[in-house]
């Protein structure tokens, strides 16, 4: 069993950053992909961006503004988001996948304003 702890999110202005992280407690290994979704309301749940061992991927919406990373040590994935926009804001929810199994946190809620 693997429990995610969100947090970072906020309230700020279009053109800002913010820095979400994820803590993952039981067993977690360097191989497992982690990664966060993100659903606004009234919208389907979208994949933001993912990690593995290899290269990070993104959803072309936030590419060249989000960057994932993880550090293993730690358990912990980590979300750095600059330039927001408005339709950034959503409930973010960080994952971890393991074969079949994928465990997701309770959401962090990122409000951008215009």
């Amino acid at each position: 069993q693997v429990r995610l702890v969100e947090s970072g999110g906020d309230l700020v202005q279009a053109g800002g950053s913010l820095r979400l992280s994820c803590a993952a407690s039981g067993r977690v290994y360097s191989d497992n992909a982690m990664g966060w979704y993100r659903r606004a309301p009234g919208n389907q749940r979208e994949l933001v961006a993912t990690i593995t061992s290899g290269s990070p991927n993104y959803a072309d919406s936030v590419k060249g503004r989000f960057t994932i990373s993880r550090d293993n040590a730690k358990n912990t994935v980590y979300l750095q988001m600059n330039s927001l926009k408005p339709e950034d804001t959503a409930v973010y929810y960080c994952y971890v996948r393991q074969s079949s199994l994928t465990y997701m946190g309770q959401g962090t809620q990122v409000t951008v304003s215009s």
